[in-house]
């Protein structure tokens, strides 16, 4: 755990857990170890995943019992946002094989509210889940900052341009206004398989890619003088 002074978050995305083609030799929860091993490895103290962490709800109860018992095993803090692929739906895989139950577990919108907070660390973290296969704006109205270090996490896709009321297709956008609105000190994106940061700098914002893809996990470290530092942690066994 790291000191008082400094608050480290590991942020992945798009674990796409249940996938049968998946790059990890048809080893359906490969990335799930791999990014909990990393987060131990840096330290985290709290690890979140910022959506599609399931391909999808047609899951068999074994998979998803295994996958709860790695999450249950890691014991540290793990955030989970819905996303376009697994979101809260009456089906739902969060819904199923004990995953809500898991006390180390905080899914955004189900066993907790849209919110969490960690008094231990000063932090709180804020995400709009999907809860259905619709488009929606995974930034809006914004809760506002309630502790010392505000994260917030959102599943979509940013366009840096103006919005435009006449598309047709949503694809759950973000744009550069919603990342300033949530005054957040680190927001975590996911949704893009590509590791980078986007936005003009007024706020923090990355997107973490799929871990698959890219063989990494953003490391994001809160220090004690009020600055963020992202950085990027290797996976073992999976290339870059």
């Amino acid at each position: 755990m790291a000191s008082p002074l400094e608050v480290v978050i590991v942020h992945s995305s798009d674990l796409h857990l249940g996938v049968d083609d998946s790059f990890s030799d048809h080893d359906r929860l490969a990335a799930l170890p791999k990014v909990l091993t990393a987060a131990n490895k840096v330290g985290a103290d709290v690890v979140v995943l910022a959506g599609d962490t399931f391909d999808n709800h047609r899951q068999p109860l074994e998979l998803l019992e295994h996958a709860a018992q790695m999450l249950r095993d890691y014991r540290n803090p793990i955030v989970i946002l819905p996303g376009n692929h697994d979101p809260l739906t009456p089906d739902s895989v969060y819904r199923r094989g004990g995953l809500a139950t898991i006390p180390n577990i905080s899914i955004l919108g189900l066993n907790v509210e849209e919110s969490v907070t960690f008094p231990a660390f000063e932090l709180e973290i804020w995400g709009r889940p999907h809860i259905d296969y619709t488009d929606m704006s995974p930034l809006a109205n914004p809760k506002p900052r309630s502790a010392r270090w505000h994260l917030a996490a959102a599943h979509g896709h940013y366009v840096d341009e103006p919005r435009d009321p006449h598309r047709l297709i949503g694809s759950w956008l973000i744009h550069r206004e919603d990342l300033v609105a949530t005054g957040a000190d680190y927001v975590a994106l996911g949704h893009w398989n590509q590791a980078t940061a986007v936005g003009d700098g007024r706020v923090i914002a990355h997107y973490s890619g799929s871990p698959e893809y890219v063989g990494t996990v953003n490391v994001v470290r809160m220090r004690g003088n009020g600055q963020v530092e992202v950085t990027q942690a290797p996976l073992n066994g999976f290339a870059k």
